[in-house]
């Protein structure tokens, strides 16, 4: 017998709606089931980790981004991963980053054949600060899709906006997506019961809200089919010459995508005949679900089909490719970066064909982040001091804030939270032992000086 698929919950919401909040709720109930938790953040350095609360449940962290690009090979990898478990999980609960619009991930389960036989979309629960949120609506697209995609909307934060204000909020978000169950909450304090297992995805409303819906969404970007003698070759990776026609082609990626990180496949093929492309492409999905190889730069990258991370310097770097007999071969890469291959004679070697994968997802391109890491203890005033001042003159472009840090005078970690001018900060558990007590903080938004913020933070320290 068979087992029913897992049902998976997909939480989004825009920047400090709550959804950590709610997460913390969901670990700490006492419910009695076997949840895994999918986490992505977007900014230059990982807070999120830090902020979740430790429990038994299983966490994986998928890297910082949006969810498309390399992010979304980890939500592959990671769900081909749960799949190969033994012990059976109750649920999976998705946690998107603010500035993701929640389609790319809800399209996994409907595009992907083994992933529709083994999970089921059970819901996409959207978070939304009724304080801040008609800030984003009308200018930001992943607000507006994290709304029309939902199926239960959690109308949170509702002690600070007035009855009548909570009532229009309501009314225009009904105006968007006329089906979603909404609920009112403080602190995004609700029922699980009213969270996961719910049932209430609906996939046509789906393909209403996007047309595209059900069109496969790839892993990869790129991929460019070569004919190869045997040989050791050079992939190129970054800025160069392309007057001799190689790969280079751009689309607009997310601030905050890590491009000193790129995922490659290097895929042997029976010929050049549409049909063995096609199912090249299908092998490289399920290969980019499967373990990566980090391949530090210089190692050597080999044609057996299989993904590597490569580890660039500056978002570029050079690597070996050895071909081991002469034939075709597909190259697929994740982000849309430009790639060059020399033969062993150094010259460049042309693609015979290439295709780019559709790749809808975009962000403002005027939002970004900037990550803090210092090691050092705070001092108190000056921090209070400093962060006042910096709300009360750049509050208005600082969409989101978020650390970790460490305090003089304390053993407990200062956990930092905030949402455009309001600010929460608190202490919570104790530092354990041999554990890493950097400064860790992050702020996205709009027009950020990152000089000028990492000045401000550095001079907190202590002396």
């Amino acid at each position: 017998m068979t087992s029913a698929p897992i049902p998976v919950t997909v939480l989004t919401g825009f920047l400090g709606a709550g959804k950590t909040t709610l997460l913390n709720r969901i670990l700490t109930e006492q419910h009695g089931r076997k949840i895994a938790v999918i986490e992505n953040e977007f900014g230059e350095v990982g807070v999120d980790n830090q902020l979740v609360i430790q429990s038994d449940e299983e966490i994986f962290e998928m890297n910082n981004g949006c969810i498309c690009c390399t992010v979304r090979g980890d939500l592959l990898r990671i769900l081909g991963r749960l799949m190969k478990r033994k012990d059976r999980l109750d649920a999976i609960l998705i946690e998107t980053t603010g500035l993701a619009n929640p389609a790319p991930v809800a399209q996994t389960f409907f595009t992907d054949p083994e992933m529709k036989e083994q999970f089921a979309l059970d819901a996409i629960v959207t978070l939304v600060d009724a304080k801040h949120i008609l800030l984003h609506l009308d200018d930001s697209p992943e607000a507006m899709k994290q709304v029309g995609f939902a199926d239960v909307i959690i109308l949170n934060k509702t002690d600070l906006v007035t009855p009548a204000e909570l009532d229009a909020l309501e009314k225009r978000i009904h105006g968007i997506n006329a089906v979603a169950k909404i609920h009112r909450t403080q602190n995004a304090d609700i029922p699980i019961a009213k969270v996961l297992n719910i049932g209430g995805f609906n996939l046509d409303r789906a393909v209403e809200v996007d047309p595209q819906f059900l069109e496969t969404e790839y892993p990869f970007e790129w991929a460019g089919a070569y004919e190869l003698a045997a040989g050791t070759y050079e992939l190129g990776i970054g800025a160069h010459d392309h007057s001799h026609g190689d790969h280079e082609h751009h689309h607009e990626c997310a601030p905050g995508c890590n491009h000193n990180e790129l995922d490659v496949v290097v895929a042997p093929v029976r010929s050049a005949a549409q049909s063995d492309l096609d199912a090249a492409i299908k092998a490289t999905v399920l290969a980019y679900s499967d373990w990566e190889k980090v391949t530090p730069l210089g190692e050597t990258i080999a044609a057996d089909g299989k993904m590597h991370r490569l580890k660039l310097k500056d978002e570029g770097g050079h690597f070996p490719v050895k071909i081991e007999r002469a034939g075709h071969y597909v190259l697929f890469t994740g982000h849309d970066v430009p790639t060059h291959l020399h033969g062993p004679d150094g010259k460049i070697v042309r693609y015979g064909w290439d295709q780019a994968f559709r790749h809808v997802h975009a962000h403002d391109e005027e939002v970004s982040s900037v990550g803090i890491c210092v090691d050092g203890e705070l001092d108190s005033k000056k921090l209070n001091d400093w962060i006042s001042q910096l709300l009360a003159t750049k509050g208005g472009d600082i969409f989101r804030m978020k650390g970790v840090l460490v305090v003089r005078g304390t053993k407990k970690r200062l956990v930092f939270q905030g949402v455009h001018m309001f600010l929460d900060a608190k202490f919570d558990r104790e530092w354990k032992d041999g554990e890493n007590r950097t400064n860790t903080l992050v702020f996205i938004g709009k027009k950020l000086d990152r000089a000028a913020l990492t000045e401000g933070f550095k001079a907190c320290l202590t002396e």
